[in-house]
């Protein structure tokens, strides 16, 4: 899922592997690096996170960031 407004980009991603608030933690820290990202919400009961960017995300960027977090990214939710 992706929706553009004038000035932001949110989309949510699946990631697997999270299973507490460490590894929300871990994801959003290591997205949160990205450029232009503004916010990032993890949440690990659903395996769901939620980035809102100042445009959209190169997908491979994303999965690196996840990867680097020792999470795996499933695609866009």
């Amino acid at each position: 899922m992706s929706a553009e407004t004038d000035t932001q980009t949110t989309t949510v991603y699946r990631v697997t592997g999270m299973t507490c608030g460490h590894c929300e933690g871990a994801v959003t820290a290591e997205i949160s690096e990205l450029p232009g990202v503004s916010s990032v919400k993890a949440v690990a009961a659903t395996g769901e996170v939620t980035v809102v960017s100042a445009a959209p995300l190169d997908e491979e960027a994303v999965r690196a960031a996840v990867d680097e977090a020792g999470y795996e990214l499933a695609g866009r939710a």
